[in-house]
């Protein structure tokens, strides 16, 4: 398949997903009980003008198709709408609170890849100790919800040490980085822990190959033989676990970003949840779903440079 053939088919599977998933989140939000009006007016609620006059603004009485569908025009039109809660376009919601979650989502995916991959690969090459001590770590990491790291990690080093901030994700460069430092590695532990345990089965799988073997017999060194034949071989289903992490960190990312009070999407799609801002919540999704799907198209192309024998679209 050739890349323009493989872009189109993508992009196709893309509007068909965004649509599925588009109107069962307008669905689920326009059955769920409650009124956004709550929410604009106050708990007091307004006169019957004032509930009359926003009502007619955003279209509440209208009947669940029609609003889905004038929706999804604007949409197509590159007007995602207006929030009822904060008063301002919706997507200046989202560019304004993306570069955190982005961020957050990167140092955490460098941190995973890197030590889930270096801790399996001791584990699989060293043996003994190294397994065990790999092992242990990895099934803490993997039994430990993100939540209750995240808040160790708070009392231990923000709390008690005071090195880490407690909550905001800094004025940019580095100071970003110091606020963003701590919530990266509480999203990081699970992942890590389960691609070090996938990197280790790949790796133990691979060395028991007679191609392997053939390798080491010729006297090829064994930083040689590790690189060329059986890291390279055991990529793709690191590869594999690497980008559903990564697709599922941006999930993650709305407990983190709560519990560390970062002002991302997660923040603002949880805020948007309760306070049924319909046009909030739609575009957020909207967002994580694309995301999620770019990242499994740059995994299905990275076969293909991990393997020539894979070819651009075919089943793996």
């Amino acid at each position: 398949m050739s890349l323009s053939s493989y872009i189109l088919r993508r992009a196709g599977g893309l509007a068909l997903v965004l649509l599925v998933t588009s109107f069962v989140v307008f669905g689920l939000l326009y059955l769920a009980p409650g009124s956004p009006l709550a929410f604009v007016l106050g708990p007091r609620g307004g006169t019957p003008e004032q509930i009359a006059a926003v009502t007619a603004q955003y279209h509440l009485d209208d009947p669940l198709f029609v609003r889905y569908f004038s929706w999804l025009g604007d949409i197509v039109r590159g007007d995602l709408g207006n929030s009822i809660v904060y008063r301002q376009g919706v997507s200046d919601l989202i560019v304004s609170r993306l570069g955190t979650t982005a961020a957050l989502v990167g140092l955490s995916t460098l941190m995973i890849a890197v030590i889930g991959i270096g801790l399996g690969l001791i584990a699989a090459l060293k043996g003994g100790w190294a397994d065990q001590i790999v092992n242990v770590v990895a099934t803490l990491g993997l039994s430990t919800p993100v939540f209750v790291v995240g808040i160790a990690l708070i009392s231990v080093f923000s709390v008690g040490l005071g090195w880490f901030p407690t909550n905001g994700s800094g004025s940019g460069g580095l100071d970003t980085l110091h606020h963003l430092l701590l919530p990266a590695v509480a999203l990081a532990v699970a992942s890590a822990a389960y691609l070090a345990r996938i990197t280790r089965a790949s790796v133990l799988e691979e060395t028991g190959r007679e191609h392997v073997q053939t390798a080491v017999a010729r006297g090829l060194s064994g930083s040689v033989t590790v690189r060329r034949h059986v890291l390279r071989n055991a990529l793709i289903p690191i590869t594999t676990v690497m980008g559903l992490t990564v697709a599922t960190l941006i999930a993650g990312a709305v407990v983190i970003e709560n519990v560390f009070a970062l002002d991302g999407l997660g923040s603002l799609l949880v805020r948007a949840i309760m306070q049924r801002d319909f046009a909030v919540v739609q575009a957020v999704i909207l967002v994580l779903v694309i995301a999620f799907v770019v990242v499994n198209a740059i995994v299905d192309f990275l076969y293909t440079l991990i393997d020539p024998r894979i070819s651009l679209g075919s089943k793996q």
